[in-house]
């Protein structure tokens, strides 16, 4: 589960920078910068927390593992896209969209807490080295035994 959790980080993270490329570039061709604080959450939040989550739940498996790490990512994957069209709204005038910001803002940072918790939790035990023995599986018992 614990891969599969980090793939889906690393994936999400990707979709997440495209997106934010793809504002950027529409921001500089229209000249229209207002954006600017969506397009910084959308790499900081998006591409390069959730890449983090993927790099460090690869090495450490057992932080992408059990309830917690299922509520940690749920509860940041529903944060984010939530605070960010909040945000949008809020650049764009909408007052009411200001509540719904420090909301999602907060369950964010709840599931950053989460992950630091599951990080200090499982005292990022990394995956195990490969043995000698399995690192040269594939070269014959007879030159093993010549070295």
């Amino acid at each position: 589960m614990s891969h599969n959790r980090s793939i889906t980080w690393l994936r999400l993270g990707v979709l997440y920078f495209a997106f934010a490329v793809g504002v950027g570039i529409a921001m500089g061709a229209y000249g229209n910068h207002l954006l600017m604080p969506v397009h910084a959450h959308l790499n900081l939040l998006g591409w390069v927390s959730m890449a983090l989550f993927a790099l460090i739940g690869h090495l450490y498996p057992a932080v992408h593992q059990g309830p917690l790490a299922t509520v940690q990512f749920w509860t940041y994957n529903i944060g984010v896209p939530v605070m960010l069209t909040a945000l949008v709204l809020r650049l764009n005038g909408v007052a009411a969209a200001e509540p719904v910001i420090g909301f999602a803002s907060v369950a964010i940072g709840v599931s950053v807490a989460l992950f630091g918790w599951l990080v200090v939790l499982t005292r990022a035990r990394p995956m195990r080295a490969p043995s000698s023995a399995t690192m040269h599986a594939d070269i014959a018992p007879s030159a093993l035994a010549a070295r």
